[in-house]
């Protein structure tokens, strides 16, 4: 995540949830030389405002969800356009020490915010 979540009240009363995140990527091209690529990506999720304590910048989130196009004219008359991921699930991955060791898991379903501990396998 690059920035914490915030809650945002609509003119309809309904609540939700804006946060950020960057998805890296990297390939070879033809020269062999290794390419880092950065997408950002603003999200959306509408489903339980309580999910924004949990989302805090430089957490790592696995989402599922759809992605729209949104355009619009700036006021220096200006054509702008983005893309925002609606979510339907996060998982949200223990990488910050307020969650550390632990994975929740948020389901359109469900709108409670679920905690499970990870799965050892090993035997001690």
């Amino acid at each position: 995540m690059t920035r914490d979540a915030d809650v945002h009240t609509t003119t309809q009363d309904k609540k939700v949830v804006n946060f950020s995140v960057a998805i890296n990527d990297s390939y070879r091209n033809k020269q062999g030389e290794r390419i880092e690529q950065i997408s950002y990506f603003d999200c959306s999720y509408w489903i339980s405002p309580n999910v924004a304590k949990i989302l805090i910048k430089g957490a790592l989130v696995e989402l599922t969800g759809r992605v729209s196009t949104r355009a619009w004219t700036a006021t220096n008359g200006e054509l702008r356009s983005s893309l925002n991921f609606h979510i339907s699930t996060i998982k949200l991955h223990g990488s910050n020490k307020k969650i550390e060791h632990t994975q929740v898991i948020v389901k359109q379903e469900n709108t409670k915010i679920i905690t499970e501990e990870p799965v050892d396998d090993l035997p001690f």
